[in-house]
């Protein structure tokens, strides 16, 4: 059994900022330090910001007056700052500057008086910020079906919208069907989609019919970490989502010659390491590095925390 390894894999430019936000806040302000939300969707990585001294809420009314809190990498929504001064909270914003264009973006369509088409999912968090800054006029769209039947008051004004973490295909295929139905949709000036998601999602599409099996090793609140799944199952073969090596079943390997790794951009580079060498032990005889887009975007951290 051979091992390819998909590059680029793991922890993005923006969630990079979020867990060093947590990290330099500790350093500086002392623990604990209190977080709204998992400040990314990685189990992993929650339990070793925990350890730190980092104390995970979604309720700030539980934080006590003058805490330090920070805002996860998946944005909020205007009435989560507000909500933090009513407590008397200092807060810093670790939302990735990609999900903050899009909350930008928002705004720009709201004060045009355009009704937003926000592709995505309803109940993930990222949208559920994005949403917050104009609700009155914020309509999600999950699937082209949903595209097919969205009614708008006004087909003149209308702006669209997509979440970061999706498939580049399926939100391509809604963007059509809006498109077609709505000849005068003024879109962002710039992709929504993050450049990191679109980086691991090719990586897999480029191994199509040379694996016999997919791992993505990835938390399963993470959206970008489904996408890369169902992508893999969609060329035919079976993929696994699994947080680290123990999720691992040896039976999933019978008969298997070439086994695809790749990992969602929230996860740390260890859990990889610990499922390549858990698959050695069920038979992997090499493990070679697939070369994908370079990445060497980085980010700022939030004025707060700039030495």
């Amino acid at each position: 059994m051979n091992v390819l390894l998909c590059r680029p894999r793991g922890f993005c430019a923006g969630v990079e900022r979020a867990i060093d936000t947590v990290e330099r806040a500790l350093a500086k302000f002392g623990r604990p330090v209190y977080v709204r939300h998992e400040i990314v969707h990685n189990k992993v990585v929650v339990q070793d910001l925990e350890q730190k001294g980092a104390v995970f809420v979604e309720d700030l009314s539980t934080v006590p007056a003058g805490s330090h809190v920070i805002f996860s990498a998946h944005g909020v929504a205007p009435e989560v700052f507000a909500q933090a001064d009513r407590h008397q909270l200092h807060a810093i914003d670790a939302t990735c500057p990609l999900v903050t264009k899009v909350h930008a973006e928002a705004k720009r369509f709201a004060a045009r008086d355009f009704t937003i088409l926000l592709i995505g999912h309803a109940d993930h968090v990222e949208v559920e910020g994005v949403v917050g800054e104009a609700p009155e006029r914020t309509i999600v769209v999950a699937t082209a079906e949903q595209a097919e039947k969205v009614e708008v008051p006004d087909p003149e004004r209308i702006g669209v919208l997509t979440q970061t973490t999706l498939s580049v295909d399926e939100a391509m295929r809604v963007m059509a069907v809006l498109k077609r139905r709505f000849p005068k949709l003024t879109t962002p000036r710039k992709e929504d989609i993050c450049y990191a998601t679109t980086n691991r999602q090719m990586a897999v599409k480029n191994l199509r019919g040379k694996v016999d099996l997919w791992l993505v090793i990835g938390d399963r609140m993470s959206s970008n970490s489904n996408r890369l799944r169902e992508l893999g199952a969609d060329s035919g073969v079976p993929a696994h989502l699994v947080l680290g090596a123990d999720e691992l079943r040896e039976e999933w390997f019978n008969g298997v010659k070439a086994v695809g790794v790749t990992s969602g951009a929230s996860t740390p580079e260890s859990s990889v390491k610990a499922v390549v060498e858990r698959l050695r032990a069920f038979g992997a005889v090499s493990v070679e590095e697939i070369d994908g887009i370079p990445e060497t975007i980085e980010f700022s951290l939030p004025l707060e925390l700039r030495s």
